[in-house]
């Protein structure tokens, strides 16, 4: 009879540079998120497929939730499908994917949502500054309520607001002058 060998659990060793990758890499899918989502936003929202469900956030109203809120959910599923990959594959890199989506995502939510369209239940405008940028280059963009001619389609960094008043200026120019007299 042989000896029977006690069975160690086997335990992951992780290469050390890792956490490094790791965190390079959900920081460069945060900032590529930015990409995503000005494409989306000028190509897909303000496009003929998606001004049905965006139309709303540029309208005057009082309603809490809007039909723009879905892009919200879509997001959220898409971040959610790919936790559920990393898990079910467990491969760091969907993982650390999935962390930049949904790290922009929480984002995109305090800064569009709370600050420049005040969604939630204390009001703070900020007075100066990179948030102050943000909410004036967002109100730019929401000069215009219709689907061509807006400004500023990103939701984290914000154009320069001086030069997003003169593109809309120069586009009131334009049209008023093309208008038949």
């Amino acid at each position: 009879m042989t000896p029977r060998l006690e069975q160690r659990p086997r335990r992951r060793i992780l290469p050390p540079m890792l956490p490094v990758w790791f965190t390079l890499l959900t920081l460069a899918v945060f900032f590529l998120m930015e990409g995503v989502a000005w494409w989306t936003h000028r190509y897909v929202m303000h496009g003929p497929l998606g001004w049905g469900w965006h139309r709303d956030h540029h309208e005057p109203h009082d309603k809490t939730f809007e039909t723009n809120d879905l892009y919200g959910v879509v997001g959220a599923i898409v971040g959610t499908g790919l936790f559920v990959i990393a898990w079910l594959t467990g491969l760091w890199w969907v993982r650390a994917i999935a962390l930049g989506v949904t790290l922009y995502g929480a984002v995109y939510a305090f800064v569009h949502d709370g600050l420049v369209h005040q969604r939630w239940p204390f009001h703070w405008m900020p007075k100066n500054g990179y948030a102050r940028r943000l909410v004036q280059a967002h109100k730019l963009h929401h000069a215009v309520q219709t689907r061509e001619g807006a400004v500023s389609f990103g939701f984290v960094f914000a154009p320069d607001p001086h030069r997003l008043s003169a593109v809309l200026k120069a586009r009131r120019t334009e049209r008023a002058a093309q208008a038949p007299e």
